[in-house]
């Protein structure tokens, strides 16, 4: 079977790609080696927080902005419930070059960030406990996305649109010319005209048999749920958030309590290295997995919030955390989208739309100069 564009991973990006394409008349193959939305890559755990003024630099911001556009427009289609504008608090200490991120960003952009002290923030979100060291930004516009609902309904609608989707299915070898690429799988043969490669923790494996090397390296990572009491933590009275402790790298992040699912929790930095292959431990057997979680709530939420249970899920980072949006320098017809080293499933539309326009018009109209390859 012949198609114009062979999509290798239809988690988030994959997912979001296959639909962009789509909806312009191309015949679309999307390969998964599971059946997605599903639990064994990075879209999984119910939500994500989505924020416009951006900690991890103001490059992301017109990605950040977009994305929200087309998730926006997304629910509208879909007739579903994809956004939660609960807003974002950005924690952290003044001098922080998260915090000053955050504030250039918002002030480059023009965006609506409320700077607010401890004091303010204590007051306002009685479920905070914040020391006078740390200041916060409050972004009123930013919110929570409910991911598997996104990821569910960029497939429905992919596949309103003729887009095959072949799941549980696993690549086990690629040829490709400047003009054409062959996909085999355990179980069939596709051909096609451009390929996508956005498979996650898979992408290195993947790209290496097109002899392509890229600095990925997955990470296992831990979220977790906590017993909240809902008349202080419920959505709709308390923000999502992220926390810089002061004078370190640490950086927690949060949700409220949705449909009274209890505070979610987890850490962003850190994490064990795992192979692409490898199953992940489950969640529990690594001290770490509840000691981190469990220490922020006490420090800056409660003590009162007994952990309800976690969940893992992998990170794919690059060495400078920053994604890698390109494609292959020897194969103009391969195209890929990985290393979102956490940060990546709030551009998840936006990026498939991206890829999207790389296919059609071999250009995109976003600035993605700072995610090509050659920086390593």
């Amino acid at each position: 079977m012949s198609y114009e564009v062979i999509i290798i991973g239809a988690g988030s990006m994959g997912m979001a790609a296959g639909y962009y394409l789509s909806n312009k008349g191309k015949k679309v193959l999307l390969i998964d080696a599971f059946d997605p939305p599903h639990t064994e890559g990075s879209h999984h755990g119910e939500t994500r927080i989505i924020r416009h003024a951006y900690g991890e630099g103001e490059n992301y911001v017109p990605l950040a902005l977009r994305a929200q556009e087309l998730w926006l427009a997304l629910e509208k289609e879909s007739n579903g419930k994809l956004f939660l504008q609960t807003g974002v608090l950005n924690v952290g200490a003044p001098d922080s070059a998260f915090i000053k991120n955050v504030i250039k960003s918002g002030e480059t952009y023009s965006l609506p960030v409320e700077v607010l002290t401890a004091a303010e923030m204590n007051k306002r979100w009685p479920g905070f406990q914040f020391t006078d060291d740390l200041i916060g930004c409050f972004e009123k516009n930013s919110g929570v996305l409910m991911v598997e609902d996104c990821i569910r309904s960029y497939r429905e609608l992919a596949e309103k649109n003729g887009t095959v989707l072949k799941t549980n299915t696993t690549v086990t070898s690629i040829e490709a010319t400047e003009s054409s690429v062959t996909v085999k799988t355990d179980c069939e043969v596709f051909t096609g005209e451009k390929l996508i490669v956005t498979a996650g923790k898979g992408t290195g494996p993947i790209l290496s048999t097109l002899g392509l090397e890229l600095p990925l390296q997955p990470v296992r990572k831990t979220f977790s749920w906590f017993d909240s009491d809902e008349a202080v933590y419920r959505m709709n009275q308390f923000p999502a958030f992220a926390v810089n402790y002061p004078n370190s790298d640490e950086l927690y992040y949060g949700f409220p309590s949705i449909d009274g699912a209890g505070v979610k929790i987890g850490r962003h930095d850190e994490g064990h290295p795992v192979q692409p292959g490898e199953k992940l431990a489950d969640f529990g057997t690594i001290p770490d997995d509840k000691q981190d979680v469990k220490g922020f709530a006490e420090r800056f939420l409660s003590r009162e919030m007994p952990l309800k249970y976690g969940k893992t899920c992998v990170y794919t980072n690059t060495p400078d955390s920053d994604f890698i949006i390109d494609k292959h320098p020897d194969l103009k017809n391969v195209f890929f989208a990985c290393g979102f080293s956490g940060h990546g499933f709030k551009f998840a539309s936006v990026v498939g739309e991206i890829l999207s326009q790389m296919i059609m018009d071999g250009k995109t109209e976003m600035d993605i100069s700072a995610f090509a390859i050659d920086r390593f």
